[in-house]
């Protein structure tokens, strides 16, 4: 008997080929670039970068970094801490629970930006290169070879997908564009932090204090930059340094952390925002501080109708001055037809309760719509209040608001004896009148959040989310969603009026034109929407950053002009491609938008 016998052949699997960089450097070696050239940026800072004062910040001193320097100096320690961590230096390995690459590259990223925007300045502004002292050339040379070699670190690239032979040349090229810009992102891409150990709770809380302290000083330092060149650097820098943190994993264990106490960093964060006035040496600055968190209290406001019901207002910022000039009319203003003086209390129950009214009144008759039916009645409400105060003036309807001037002359608040319009020594620091309406306005956002937030984990609460993710669902459920939606838009009217109260006295004049739909100055209708869709729809940290930085970021860039909203306007659309759940998102929002993200273990009851 014969057997006949085949060899076996067995196909090997193609082997994976091991990751490697944007940049053909070894590995090891574009590690060494990437830390050795932020060390030498950070030693670039203490020596001069220009012979003259002429420039900004005066960066002719050797060691003693000033201006854009400080920023490089802060840009290059991250970096070299990033890059020396996977190098196992003890007591560094905390810093990069997500892996390091992603948060070196960042971090390399912005410092070059900064420290070559710098450059470039100088060159522009004085003349040529030849301005430059050994320290300019040193940050310009050091800051790009770090870049070179944070792009040589590896990751892992993505699969093609298969190209069809019958395509043109057109769509061949969008294939290989579509890869290349994948590949591009994968490079910038991190791993899932490993969860973070529990730790004993007063070292816990004392994290979540330094993070406050943290967040003190980076705003204290942005708002307090004096000239434009700075707050430039700043934004790159704060842009770049919070995405390599991102990416490190340390935002995602910081967030764990103060979930464990919320109370504690809610009371925390209240806590820092008062000690703010107590950080400047005049008036100056505490008059944006108290301007944004007027901004950031109305925000806070329609954030319950758009980010929690799903109602979307055009016209909210008319709520913001129905309590104004309610607020106004009783306050003792000689501009006023009715000339009574009510106590503070009264004063704002008034602004409230007429803002509550208006809510119910616009909302009762169009809340049954849905959609763009709905921001279209709204945005008319807007403009009929502006028209409305504009038009009672005597001459073409009744003597009421005094037309386009407006009620002038709103007396400063006097609360149990404390006149808010003069400057009060306290603990030996000089608090002068916008730091006294800070205080006030604080105390009033206070309250707004702790509206938001009880009434956010409460069954209305939980039906609004209803309403905002089905509102068909909601109704078959048993929701009564007129009823549901009447409440959101009372409550977000009332809340806005409260804050309409306190502006009224911060300015000294109410007028039509401060409550646009759309303008170059917050708050408008316009800005109120970005500053909630921006921060994060349905948290309450969103909408209060947002707002803080609308209104802070065109304050301070002045100087493009015309092309202001231009530049706002591009800032947005990026922002809105790129991160379209916005800065602090909802976790259900976020889930929505990156369907590759993993599940939440936990969610609370209105998704934040």
């Amino acid at each position: 008997m014969t057997t006949d016998t085949t060899a076996s052949t067995t196909v090997a699997a193609p082997t994976k080929s091991a990751p490697t960089g944007l940049i053909g450097i070894p590995q090891h070696i574009g590690r060494a670039l990437a830390t050795g050239g932020s060390a030498l940026a950070v030693v670039s800072t203490f020596l001069a970068w220009t012979w003259t004062a002429a420039f900004p910040g005066d960066l002719t001193f050797y060691g003693y970094p000033g201006g854009l320097q400080v920023l490089v100096l802060v840009g290059g320690l991250l970096a070299t801490l990033f890059g020396l961590a996977p190098y196992g230096v003890k007591g560094l390995r905390w810093l990069t629970p997500a892996g390091a690459d992603a948060a070196i590259k960042y971090a390399v990223l912005g410092t070059f930006v900064t420290a070559w925007y710098t450059v470039l300045a100088i060159s522009f502004q004085l003349g040529g290169i030849v301005n430059l002292e050994p320290g300019g050339y040193l940050v310009a040379a050091a800051t790009l070879t770090a870049l070179l070699g944070a792009l040589a670190l590896p990751f892992e690239r993505p699969e093609p997908d298969p190209i069809d032979p019958d395509e043109t040349g057109w769509e061949r090229f969008r294939h290989d564009a579509g890869h290349a810009w994948a590949t591009f992102r994968a490079a910038f891409a991190s791993d899932s932090p490993r969860p973070v150990r529990t730790l004993p709770s007063y070292v816990e809380i004392l994290i979540i204090v330094g993070i406050l302290a943290l967040a003190l000083v980076v705003f204290t330092y942005g708002i307090g930059t004096e000239y434009d060149e700075l707050f430039v650097g700043f934004l790159i820098t704060a842009g770049f340094g919070f995405s390599a943190l991102n990416r490190s994993g340390l935002i995602a264990h910081a967030s764990q952390i103060t979930a464990r106490h919320t109370n504690i960093t809610v009371c925390g964060a209240f806590i820092a925002a008062a000690c703010f006035p107590f950080t400047q040496t005049d008036d100056q600055y505490a008059t944006l501080g108290v301007y944004i968190l007027i901004f950031a209290t109305v925000a806070l406001g329609l954030n319950i109708v758009v980010g929690l019901a799903g109602l979307l207002d055009l016209g909210y910022v008319a709520f913001l001055g129905v309590g104004a000039y309610a607020a106004a009319l009783v306050s003792g203003s000689p501009s006023s037809p009715f000339g009574v003086h009510f106590p503070f209390w009264a004063a704002v129950l008034v602004g409230a309760v007429a803002s509550l009214i208006f809510g119910v009144l616009i909302g009762a008759p169009t809340l049954r719509l849905r959609g763009d039916y709905l921001a279209i009645v709204t945005l008319g409400f807007g403009e009929i209040f502006r028209i409305a105060v504009n038009n009672t003036d005597g001459t073409s309807g009744p003597d009421i608001t005094n037309g386009s001037n407006g009620i002038a002359s709103i007396p400063d608040l006097n609360i149990f004896g404390f006149d808010f319009g003069i400057q009060h020594d306290i603990a030996g620091f000089t608090i002068g009148r916008f730091a006294n309406y800070f205080f006030l306005m604080l105390l009033i956002t206070a309250v707004v959040v702790l509206v938001f937030r009880r009434s956010g984990d409460s069954r209305i609460g939980r039906a609004w989310v209803a309403i905002r993710e089905d509102e068909t669902a909601a109704l078959a459920m048993g929701i009564n969603g007129f009823r549901v939606k009447l409440i959101a838009f009372a409550v977000g009217a009332t809340l806005a009026g409260l804050a309409g109260t306190v502006q009224a006295h911060v300015t000294y004049t109410v007028t039509p034109e401060q409550y646009l739909f759309a303008g170059t100055t917050p708050p408008n209708s316009a800005f109120l929407l970005a500053a909630v869709v921006l921060g994060g729809m349905g948290t309450i940290a969103g909408p209060l950053i947002g707002a803080a930085l609308l209104f802070l970021i065109p304050n301070k860039l002045q100087f493009l002009g015309d092309y202001q909203l231009l530049a706002f306007g591009l800032a947005l659309v990026l922002l809105m491609r790129f991160r379209p759940e916005g800065l602090i998102p909802n976790r259900r929002r976020q889930l929505e938008f990156h369907e590759e993200a993993d599940a939440p273990t936990v969610l609370s009851k209105t998704g934040a």
